[in-house]
C-alpha cells in the first residue's frame, strides 16, 4: 500500500472514531467532547488536503449522476463540520473558554445539535460511497471470498442495516435532527458500549444506503435507457 493511501486509510479511521466518541457528549465529558471536537476538525482539514486533488476537480470534467451524488454529500458534510465548529467555539468552556463568548447560547446549542446528528448521518453516507475501497482493501489482504463467505458477510451487513434502523429510532436521532426533541438524553445507569453499539448500527445502516445509493442510479439509468431503446 503506498505511503499516501495508507495515511488516508488511517486518518479517516481516526474520524470515524472521534465521530463515534463526540456522539457520546454526555457520557464522556464536556472538556474531553471539546478536545475531540478540535482534533476531529484537525483530522477534516488534513482530509481535505490529502484529497485536494478531488477538490482542484471539483468544477472540472462531466458530472454524472453518482459525481453529483458524491458533490452533494461532500458539500453537506463541510457544511456540517463548519456549523459544529462555529457553534461548539461559542459553547466552549474549555478548549476556547479563553475566547470569553457569552451571546447566542441559544442558538449555538441548536445548531451544533442540527450539525453534530446531520453531520453523523452524512459522513456515515460518505463513508458508504466509498466503501468499496474498504472492501478492495479486504480482498487484497485476504483473498476473494467463497460464496459462503460472500452470503455470510450479507447476513451480518443486512442484520446490522435491520439494527440499525431499529437503533435509529430508539435512540430518537431523527427526532434531534428534526428538532423534534432539542436536548439529547442520555442514560448515564446503560454500560456506554451499549450505547457506542447501537451508533455504530446505525453509522453501519447509513454506509450501507451510502454503498447502494451509486447502484441503485446506475440501475435506473439502464432502465431509462432500455425505455428510450423501447
Amino acid at each position: 500500500m503506498k505511503t499516501k493511501r495508507m495515511l488516508k486509510t488511517v486518518i479517516d479511521a481516526m474520524m470515524t472514531i472521534a465521530l463515534l466518541l463526540l456522539m457520546a457528549y454526555e457520557r464522556i465529558g464536556q472538556a474531553a467532547h471539546e478536545w475531540i471536537g478540535v482534533g476531529m476538525f484537525v483530522l477534516f482539514v488534513i482530509h481535505h488536503v490529502l484529497n485536494a486533488g478531488w477538490s482542484k476537480n471539483v468544477l472540472n470534467g462531466r458530472y454524472t449522476a453518482q459525481r453529483v451524488l458524491q458533490t452533494v454529500i461532500v458539500a453537506l458534510v463541510f457544511i456540517s463540520m463548519l456549523g459544529s465548529m462555529v457553534s461548539g467555539i461559542m459553547l466552549s468552556r474549555h478548549a476556547f473558554a479563553f475566547l470569553s463568548l457569552t451571546g447566542g447560547r441559544a442558538f449555538a446549542r441548536t445548531l451544533h445539535m442540527l450539525s453534530g446528528y446531520w453531520g453523523f448521518v452524512f459522513m456515515s453516507l460518505h463513508l458508504g460511497l466509498h466503501w468499496g475501497v474498504v472492501t478492495n482493501m479486504a480482498r487484497k489482504l485476504v483473498g476473494n471470498p467463497s460464496e459462503v463467505r460472500k452470503w455470510v458477510l450479507r447476513t451480518i451487513a443486512i442484520f446490522i442495516a435491520g439494527y440499525g434502523t431499529y437503533a435509529f429510532f430508539k435512540r430518537g436521532i431523527g427526532s434531534y435532527m428534526l428538532l423534534v426533541t432539542r436536548f439529547a438524553f442520555f442514560d448515564f445507569e446503560e454500560p456506554l458500549l451499549l450505547f457506542w453499539l447501537d451508533y455504530i448500527a446505525v453509522m453501519g445502516l447509513f454506509i450501507a444506503i451510502g454503498y447502494h445509493m451509486p447502484k441503485a442510479l446506475k440501475d435506473r439509468k439502464r432502465q431509462d435507457g432500455f425505455k428510450e431503446e423501447k
